[in-house]
């Protein structure tokens, strides 16, 4: 499943909230833009992302690092995403 996650980057709190979780990638970005209209903020200001999981979780769960992926097995990746912005 997709879960949209509260994630400051902290690295020393690997905790992240589990805000909302969809079925498919489509209704996760949905639910993306609802929230950052909602808060007036971008994707960057909300730290908010999207990720894959298979734990069964719900909002206001809590999910690990290692327990979720950017993207899910065999999901085809933009290819903005493949290479970093830096040289």
């Amino acid at each position: 499943m997709y879960a949209l996650i509260y994630d400051e980057h902290n690295l020393e709190d690997p905790r992240k909230k589990v805000i909302s979780t969809h079925n498919t990638r489509k209704q996760a970005e949905k639910a993306l833009e609802k929230r950052k209209a909602e808060l007036g903020k971008t994707v960057e200001e909300c730290n908010t992302r999207i990720v894959w999981t298979t734990k069964a979780i719900g909002p206001d769960g809590i999910l690990y690092e290692g327990e979720f992926e950017t993207w899910a097995p065999g999901e085809p990746v933009p290819y903005g995403e493949l290479h970093s912005d830096t040289d």
